[in-house]
């Protein structure tokens, strides 16, 4: 049932910039901010090619050892933006799946993916046409393992399934699946030319980390943004039309609370989201807003809006999304405008 794809290499690309930055500062620039590694790492280019002449005392052109060390470090990060990819439900960052794995497929990608001490892959949602038809996006979220439990008869190192012999002499088949719980991350879009299968049931593809801060400043129209923030306060603001003069999320929150599926699951929720984040960073707060709406699992109060926030293109258009949703989701569930 599961589409998938894979990266095996183990933050190469960090440990080459800490022996770089160490060649001049003399320590690892773990602590140091990004800023200060890239500088580092650049610096010791700078060192390097300013201290060499075109040759070492045994004759080998520094140049050619230059151009060699880039190339190894530009394959190592294309490797670092390589991830396995498999099809789920649509999540956004700061979300908790908490899921049942029985697919021989996903628990040895699983089992890969810890062994090679990097629990992260990539995970794709569907989006539901007007038409009715079911496409798979390009954009989704790395998504990290922070748990997995294992059946008491089920061992990581077996099979997925396996046989045992009863008494009798039959065979009977024991059920091996794992229980695993997902946080989502980064949201990224992939580089649909780089697909590719890999021999072990999965497929793997480059994939393009998006960063929202560095999104709204690539933004053409600063009217657009002006508007997006402006609307993105109406979240946590007084709202008149609302009881009590609440705001949409607490209006939201307060009448969710009265259909969740379990008790304390919006308060749960809450703790995993975290706080919401400032009206100054309009997509994030948007993303926010789609977490808290379309929780996982699901309490079926609010439509789907996890897709159209992952393939919108301005930060105004995710604000709007979101603001639709809770807005809509509220007059559901207070009974002034039914959905179903």
């Amino acid at each position: 049932q599961f589409k998938m794809t894979t990266f095996s290499t183990k933050y190469l690309l960090a440990l080459t910039a800490a022996v770089l930055a160490t060649c001049t500062n003399g320590f690892s620039p773990v602590s140091l901010p990004s800023s200060t590694m890239k500088a580092s790492t650049s610096s010791c280019f700078a060192l390097a090619s300013d201290s060499m002449d075109s040759s070492d005392d045994r004759g080998v052109p520094q140049d050619n050892f230059m151009a060699s060390l880039r190339s190894r470090m530009e394959e190592v990060h294309d490797k670092s933006n390589t991830l396995p990819l498999v099809v789920l439900d649509s999540m956004l960052p700061r979300q908790v799946l908490p899921l049942r794995v029985n697919n021989p497929v996903l628990i040895e990608l699983i089992r890969s993916r810890i062994e090679a001490e990097d629990p992260h892959f990539g995970v794709l949602g569907m989006a539901r046409l007007q038409s009715g038809k079911q496409v798979q996006l390009k954009m989704g979220v790395k998504v990290e393992i922070t748990m997995v439990s294992l059946s008491e008869q089920n061992d990581m190192n077996e099979s997925p399934t396996q046989d045992n012999d009863n008494d009798d002499g039959g065979d009977k088949k024991m059920n091996t699946g794992i229980q695993v719980e997902l946080k989502a991350g980064e949201r990224f879009v992939i580089d649909a030319d780089t697909l590719e299968s890999t021999g072990h049931g999965w497929t793997e593809a480059k994939v393009e980390f998006l960063d929202s801060k560095e999104q709204e400043e690539m933004e053409e129209d600063p009217a657009s943004m002006g508007r997006a923030i402006s609307r993105a306060r109406e979240f946590t603001s007084p709202q008149m039309f609302m009881e009590d003069n609440m705001s949409l999320v607490d209006r939201w929150v307060h009448l969710a609370k009265q259909n969740e599926r379990t008790p304390g699951q919006i308060d749960e929720l809450l703790e995993q989201l975290g706080p919401i984040p400032s009206a100054e960073e309009p997509t994030e707060r948007a993303l926010w807003i789609g977490a808290l709406i379309n929780p996982i699992p699901a309490i079926g109060v609010a439509m789907e809006i996890r897709p159209s926030l992952l393939t919108a293109k301005t930060a105004q258009k995710r604000v709007d999304v979101a603001h639709e949703g809770i807005f809509k989701s509220i007059k559901h569930m207070d009974g002034s405008a039914p959905m179903w």
